[in-house]
């Protein structure tokens, strides 16, 4: 127990270390988490620790899918539903079907077991590019059809998955079967998920206690992915189809408080997931490599560059046909949607990194058929499939900034970002101005009588809100801004200070010290919100 509580704290002070050296060299820390992995996998006295492939299938993926399905807007999730379906379900399949061709006639793989290799290499992780891609500027929609791909696509390739495995343990495939089971899953998945997101809302509207609902929210994406996957489906599409619902349903029925506590919870839940995640997915190369024994080290390096270059290729041959072909064929679509430049679906089709999910896959592959004898190609599947998750995390990870710096999108996902950022002004403006016009209903309703004060009150709080924030990002307005945000910090400060002395000298009691301190920080934190908005961007 010693031993595994001192192994721990070493990841975590990695993990930390890592995060500040990512920082300073302005790389995405999964990727340099999972460079550090694999060398402390090599490092003399520390114990091999090897990845349970039903801890991330089981523990890890639906919290990191439901917090995605509720960070993604609805509305633009549904006006790309045709390009992030095209991408989760038929690029899947077809980076599936080409990987497993390459497997059978480059590799030598029988064609069982060639499927069983695309199905886990197919779906790619968006984690790591997408951390990247936000802090450099990626244009708004293409973000989002990443994000609503890695929504779906791990539901697709652990569906196709279960079949190939299947077909290589029983020797009987039928495609009839498989893809009226496959809508049937989907179908089924969705209406779960959707009830299970359903519930969930109005119990936590019910308990209207932040520690209640916190919990709630911790349960609603187990319950939602264990269920179908015990079944037989992967539960992904419930997972994601449950956040969905939440992310739209649920800013009138969660309350302000669980918000806030909610916010930093799941923050640090899925910072800490995702990092030990990948630390210890580069901290599998000691043990891949002692199970790769049963074959040469050029049968593993092939393996691994071709079904890379598979990969890679088949996601650009997939993504451009998907992008132009239906705006070509369908001219309504066409005129309400006209194509985009070339540089959007070359972004889109580049960051096609694989991820945790594609190893936690393989190492979840049985040791023996049903016949009883080994499962074939097994150790040669996990070996190549950690490969290709190095080459591709590390490699187009690392070249993200200079593709998209050749493409020139950086600079339009500025352009765009200084375009949400004004409607954001505009929005905090009328929000402002519809609460004044309460304000002045409130009075005549049902009688009530307003005093003076309270209402002169009512009006000085909404001038303030409306006045700390400029109205546009000109240089004037933005220095006014920063300059009446600086000094309200300056306040804040001031008053931290006093509070302390205060209760230093048995003035007030440690209670209402915090009492007074929290609702400091809320303003400390409301300050920094609006900072974040009218900062124009780099």
């Amino acid at each position: 127990m010693t031993a595994i509580i001192q192994t721990f704290l070493l990841l975590l002070a990695v993990l930390v270390a890592v995060a500040v050296l990512a920082r300073r060299l302005n790389v995405a820390p999964s990727i340099i988490l999972v460079i550090a992995g694999v060398a402390l996998a090599f490092v003399p006295g520390l114990p091999v620790i090897e990845l349970a492939p039903e801890f991330v299938l089981l523990v890890v993926l639906p919290p990191l899918i439901y917090l995605a399905g509720v960070a993604m807007s609805w509305r633009e999730f549904r006006f790309n539903l045709r390009s992030i379906s095209l991408l989760a379900f038929g690029c899947v399949v077809f980076t599936t079907v080409a990987v497993a061709a390459g497997a059978h006639y480059i590799i030598g793989l029988p064609w069982p077991v060639a499927f069983v290799l695309g199905a886990i290499v197919s779906p790619p992780d968006v984690v790591a590019p997408l951390a990247v891609a936000r802090r450099l500027g990626l244009p708004r929609r293409v973000l989002v059809v990443l994000e609503g791909e890695g929504l779906a696509n791990d539901a697709t390739a652990l569906i196709l998955y279960r079949f190939a495995v299947a077909a290589v343990s029983t020797g009987v495939f039928s495609f009839p079967q498989a893809a009226g089971t496959f809508g049937a899953i989907v179908v089924g998945e969705i209406f779960w998920g959707i009830a299970v997101g359903w519930i969930s809302l109005r119990l936590r509207h019910w308990a209207r206690d932040p520690r209640v609902e916190i919990t709630l929210s911790i349960m609603t994406p187990y319950l939602c992915y264990w269920v179908p996957e015990h079944l037989g489906g992967s539960g992904v599409l419930a997972t994601v189809a449950a956040g969905l619902y939440v992310s739209w349903n649920g800013p009138l029925l969660i309350s302000s408080a669980t918000r806030l506590q909610g916010v930093f919870f799941w923050d640090l839940f899925v910072y800490l997931l995702e990092g030990f995640i990948f630390l210890i997915t580069g901290m599998q190369a000691r043990a891949l490599i002692e199970r790769i024994q049963s074959h040469s080290l050029s049968e593993i390096a092939a393996g691994i560059l071709v079904t890379t270059a598979i990969c890679i290729v088949a996601r650009f041959v997939w993504v451009f046909p998907a992008v132009y072909l239906p705006r070509w064929l369908i001219p309504s679509l066409r005129t309400r949607d006209p194509s985009p430049e070339w540089q959007r679906p070359f972004m889109i089709a580049f960051v096609g990194v694989r991820g945790v999910v594609s190893l936690a896959a393989a190492l979840a592959l049985p040791f023996t058929l049903q016949s009883g004898a080994p499962f074939p190609y097994r150790d040669f599947i996990v070996v190549v499939t950690f490969g290709v998750i190095v080459i591709t995390l590390v490699g187009q990870g690392l070249m993200m900034p200079l593709v998209m710096r050749w493409l020139g999108l950086a600079a339009v996902g500025t352009a765009e970002a200084r375009v949400i950022r004004e409607q954001e002004l505009r929005a905090r403006h009328s929000a402002a101005a519809a609460a004044h016009a309460r304000l002045e209903t409130i009075a005549g309703r049902d009688g009530l009588t307003i005093d003076g004060d309270v209402s002169a009150l009512l009006e000085a709080r909404n001038a303030q809100r409306t006045r700390v924030v400029p109205r546009s990002l000109d240089d004037e307005d933005f220095a006014t801004a920063k300059l009446g945000a600086k000094l309200r910090l300056e306040l804040i400060e001031a008053e931290r200070v006093h509070l302390h002395k205060l209760e230093r000298d048995g003035q007030i009691t440690d209670e209402s010290r915090r009492r007074i301190e929290r609702e400091l920080d809320l303003e400390e934190a409301s300050i920094a919100c609006k900072s974040e908005a009218y900062e124009p961007p780099l």
